[in-house]
């Protein structure tokens, strides 16, 4: 156990600090702070000295140097188990510092405001707050370091008791710290590598060095499969309505393919305004629809492939009721998803425990990068977050489509962008009638698409369909007009579009071109 005699505290964030620190003080504990924190708690009655008083040196270079004096340093890094090391702190008159409380200047948050300067980002680097923290971790045998305000309480009641801080939990701390400081310096190597030198000066997208950190949330039974590893791991900060920010009210606990497959649905989902249903199957939508309800929604995406949606991911963009519940539980679901779920809705379910039920806030935004692994490195990009408006469609047949047929094309744009590539999707009414996805060939997406509809005795006459890229012959706009389309949008750019739009001409259907691509492997 370390009993607290001295402490250091310096916070850019002030939030229960005062608290904090007026439990030491009680304590009898002595407390050392800096420039604005001092100030905070002198005005709130509780006694501090300032560090340029303690160490008989005053703040300089407009407060770049206040904490590098050995009177902090040595105080922080001293081993109290080594005699040598107390006779050095002894000859030079250097108290030792127990316990440190800091947190760093806000560079993330600084960088992130529009109207930010480079010479803002810059002085935004804290230089002693993580000089102090890495000194401290790195004795944590004899110093408790502190930089989350969330754990202010537990220490504040353990200097009120008579044990002080133990050792496991002084190693704790000093792994958070570790992983904040490390985090901290990510940003701005991230910032940094980010700026274009050269020209202008200005910011690309992509750092030249890119770091990243994740906390693991969850240890998994396994991967994919059995004989593989795999936990969970969230951003530090996941970004408002993604997946990470779910809760699960009831179930087993989630697998590896469940959060794969329900982070499919739940962006499925979301990107549609109107009430929505998504039913997910090892990763591609087997069923999608848009209605007035979700009860209506749910009926529509189940009836696209009945066969495929067992044992699915099925997500809502609207609160589930009582009534769709119950239409849901007549099927084997794996994880129900929705921004929430009425006491009816929870009552269906309390009978069928092993249904996962997951609670995610909607809310707009997502990830900024999309990563892939490969080989001893890493692909990056940012998120294919594009949704087209109508009047950004440019029709290139004879015929143009009619105000229903470009709702329904419009809709399976949305869900082809979902859709493993080569993606071929029909839609009619708000539905989808039949998916083909991830073959080599893109006739072969169309062909089974045009299978997966007949299996469910869905017709695909006058359907909308949508080809995630381009058709680099006629035979693939052939095979899904013999199948009963009657309108088609696709990205256009192949050197064969005339021969397309020909054949699109000659069979009588309407095409748009869209500009965009939405490959996703």
């Amino acid at each position: 156990m370390q009993i607290i005699e001295r402490a250091l505290i310096s916070v850019s964030d002030k939030t229960g600090v005062v608290e904090l620190a007026r439990a030491l003080a009680d304590a009898g504990v002595a407390i050392l702070s800096t420039g604005g924190t001092a100030k905070l708690l002198a005005d709130n009655g509780i006694p501090v000295t300032e560090v340029s008083d303690h160490t008989g040196f005053p703040e300089m270079l407009d407060g770049r140097v206040k904490t590098l004096h050995p009177k902090i340093h040595g105080g922080l890094l001293a081993r109290r188990d080594l005699p040598a090391h107390m006779a050095a702190l002894a000859e030079h008159g250097i108290d030792r510092i127990d316990l440190l409380v800091v947190n760093l200047y806000p560079f993330s948050a600084t960088v992130a405001r529009p109207d930010c300067s480079f010479e803002d980002a810059i002085e935004n680097i804290d230089i002693g707050g993580p000089t102090m923290l890495r000194a401290a971790a790195k004795n944590f045998g004899g110093v408790a370091t502190v930089v989350d305000p969330a754990d202010y309480d537990e220490i504040a009641a353990a200097v009120r008791g008579p044990g002080g801080i133990d050792a496991g939990r002084r190693l704790a701390l000093a792994k958070k710290v570790f992983a904040h400081t490390a985090a901290y310096d990510a940003a701005i190597t991230n910032y940094l590598t980010a700026r274009d030198d050269e020209g202008d000066g200005g910011t690309r997208i992509l750092p030249d060095v890119y770091t990243q950190q994740w906390h693991k949330a969850q240890e998994m039974r396994y991967g994919e499969n059995p004989h593989q590893a795999a936990a969970f791991y969230r951003d530090a900060q996941p970004a408002p309505g993604t997946l990470a920010h779910y809760r699960q009210l009831q179930g087993k606990e989630l697998s590896y393919n469940n959060i794969a497959d329900a982070d499919a649905a739940w962006e499925c989902v979301k990107s549609f305004d109107s009430p929505a249903c998504v039913i997910v199957k090892h990763a591609n939508p087997c069923g999608v629809a848009i209605a007035s309800s979700c009860g209506e929604a749910y009926a529509k995406a189940f009836s696209t492939d009945p066969t495929s949606a067992f044992g699915g991911i099925i997500a809502f963009n609207r609160p589930l009721d009582a009534e769709t519940a119950a239409e849901v539980a007549r099927q084997f679901v794996e994880v129900l998803i929705a921004p929430g779920f009425a006491d009816g809705a929870r009552a269906v379910f309390a009978a069928k425990q092993n249904v996962r039920l997951l609670e995610i806030p909607l809310a707009p935004g997502g990830n900024i990068f999309d990563f892939k692994r490969v080989g001893g490195g890493l692909l990056v990009q940012t998120l294919d977050a594009r949704n087209l408006a109508p009047d950004e469609l440019k029709v290139v047949t004879e015929i143009a489509p009619t105000e229903a047929q470009l709702a329904d094309l419009l809709f399976a744009w949305r869900v082809a962008k979902f859709v493993k590539s080569n993606a071929i999707v029909f839609c009619g009414n708000g539905q989808t009638l039949g998916v083909g996805a991830g073959q080599m060939s893109r006739i072969d997406s169309a062909r089974i698409a045009s299978i997966k509809a007949s299996n469910a005795a869905l017709s695909l006459a006058g359907s909308a369909v949508a080809s995630d890229a381009f058709f680099p012959f006629r035979d693939g706009l052939d095979v899904v007009v013999d199948a009963g389309a009657g309108c088609v949008i696709q990205p256009g750019g192949s050197v064969r579009d005339a021969e397309v739009i020909a054949a699109a001409n000659e069979r009588g259907v309407a095409m748009v071109f869209t500009g965009v691509r939405h490959f996703r492997h």
